[in-house]
């Protein structure tokens, strides 16, 4: 591909190697190494630095003092390993967000999707799957190897801890300390967070049918305000709750929780 200098702000610092896509846009400062490739659309403003092997998809948008690519925070790792960071299309990443590539007992790579939002000074840690349409509040913080599911929203001054999932269309209320698994169409608050609700409005938002909604608070009422264990409640739930797309990723994220779920 071959860069439009008009728009290459005259003292950015571009690696010759790097891959710049066509109609990118490079302000003052900005620094681009050698492994990077940056996708065709994309806006790199002033005083970013993008580093490591980081592809940048179509069409994203980084601010300025945004560091996406530098090594991860982790003690084992080495300049010589070979790891990823990979993000999708249209992502937002606004002013001193620290997004670092994976470790190579982590899998060797973080991967984001697509339409994120990140906004200023938060974080997202090594070895994080982060999905489509998601939401990161002004400092929130991510640790390592983290997933989130489509359509999460964290809360600015959140922290979530290493290992953690965040269900799909999950929200986690600002301040949050997440140290368990947080499930699918959830709201949850506190330190530690926990479930307060189903997130009505998301559910309504993602157009899910309105014949679920019931569903799923039963699903709930079972899961979190029965007294069984969870083990139980989703004995009940498969017997006694009619199936749906949404119910099944609900018991499929309970049955292979690792961390346990939030109370």
């Amino acid at each position: 591909m071959t860069m439009d200098h008009t728009k290459i702000h005259k003292t950015a610092v571009i690696h010759p190697d790097a891959n710049i896509g066509d109609d990118v846009s490079v302000g003052p400062y900005a620094v681009i190494g050698p492994q990077v490739s940056v996708g065709e659309g994309s806006v790199i403003e002033s005083h970013c630095i993008l580093a490591g092997r980081t592809t940048i998809g179509p069409r994203c948008r980084i601010y300025s003092g945004a560091v996406v690519g530098n090594p991860p925070q982790d003690k084992k790792f080495k300049e010589t390993d070979e790891v990823y960071l990979v993000l999708g299309q249209g992502n937002v990443i606004r002013e001193y967000v620290t997004i670092n590539p994976g470790t190579i007992e982590g899998g060797g790579k973080t991967v984001i999707g697509n339409n994120n939002l990140f906004m200023a000074y938060s974080h997202v840690a090594h070895d994080c799957i982060i999905g489509n349409n998601c939401v990161m509040a002004n400092a929130g913080t991510l640790a390592g190897h983290v997933t989130l599911e489509d359509n999460v929203m964290v809360g600015g001054l959140s922290a979530v801890h290493q290992f953690v999932r965040l269900g799909r269309l999950a929200i986690i209320g600002g301040c949050s300390k997440v140290v368990q698994d947080i499930p699918p169409f959830s709201m949850c608050d506190g330190h530690p967070a926990r479930v307060f609700s189903l997130n009505l409005v998301g559910l309504r938002r993602a157009n899910i049918s309105t014949a679920v909604v019931p569903v799923l608070k039963k699903a709930f009422k079972y899961l979190f305000h029965s007294g069984l264990t969870k083990t139980h409640a989703i004995e009940c739930i498969e017997k006694e709750l009619p199936a749906s797309p949404e119910l099944e990723h609900l018991i499929f994220f309970v049955k292979t929780t690792k961390r346990g779920l939030c109370s």
